[in-house]
């Protein structure tokens, strides 16, 4: 076989393969838990060349693009923003936890219980870190990483590569992380009451007896009471978890539709 024939099959491969491999990769490096720095980038860049060649069917340019052209450039970065996107889209639940494990920390008096984590590089406070954890136990068995699989498989079909994608679904996903804040309030809003008719309670009673050392008493008994309604949190906490997750595979159902080829 010639040498350049050899050559130019390899370059078609590689230029078939290039910009999936762009979209997956930018999409496990900003998704929940695939996009953590528990997950090493070789294993993240192997996940996604091993998805590119199982989406490669589905994943075919629809216009034929010079991997050398400033089109082709044009063509990576996209692929990129597409795959951030969606990647991000998934986030957003996770995101609902975290601000939820602030607002109860800050309401039980444990902001300053604050732990060092050295596999993401950063400090976060222990409410947030065991709800962490809750959320990658939900997420994995909900098959988290399946859903975000096929969730990948069609957005080749919704917005395929060359094509763009249109200006209103980042828009869209944008504006969606308003309802991250209202999610986390509505969950939180027992603990936040209950602690606050706690202190209040020891407010009343500090004006009865002022001779009564309420501060040291009053953070224990907020913390216990704190914990109790936490613990019954969290029970429904994977309710919510899988409802949230419905609301953003609407949101992206609804603008894959919107797409040109949805």
């Amino acid at each position: 076989m010639p040498v350049e024939l050899l050559f130019g099959q390899l370059v078609s491969l590689i230029a078939a393969m290039w910009w999936p491999f762009c979209r997956i990769l930018a999409a496990f490096s900003t998704a929940p838990m695939l996009g953590d720095a528990l997950v090493p980038m070789p294993l993240r860049a192997l996940l996604s060349l091993v998805l590119t060649i199982v989406l490669l069917p589905v994943a075919q340019p629809s216009i034929a693009i010079n991997p050398w052209s400033m089109q082709g450039i044009l063509a990576t970065a996209e692929q990129a923003a597409i795959g951030a996107a969606l990647g991000l889209a998934f986030h957003l639940v996770v995101a609902v936890i975290m601000v939820l494990g602030y607002m109860v920390s800050s309401q039980m008096s444990l902001a300053m219980a604050v732990m060092n984590d050295p596999l993401n590089g950063a400090s976060s406070d222990v409410v947030s870190v065991l709800l962490y954890v809750l959320t990658i136990l939900v997420f994995f068995s909900i098959d988290g990483h399946l859903v975000l699989t096929g969730v990948l498989g069609a957005s080749f079909k919704a917005w395929p590569v060359g094509v763009g994608i249109n200006a209103l679904s980042l828009q869209t996903l944008a504006l969606n992380v308003a309802w991250v804040f209202s999610a986390a309030m509505l969950i939180a809003v027992p603990i936040i009451f209950s602690t606050v008719v706690v202190q209040l309670g020891f407010g009343f009673l500090n004006r009865i007896s002022p001779a009564l050392n309420l501060f040291s008493l009053g953070f224990s008994l907020v913390l216990i009471f704190g914990v109790f309604m936490l613990g019954q949190i969290v029970r429904s906490l994977p309710e919510h978890y899988l409802h949230m997750t419905n609301r953003v595979l609407d949101m992206l159902q609804q603008q894959m539709h919107a797409g040109p080829h949805g």
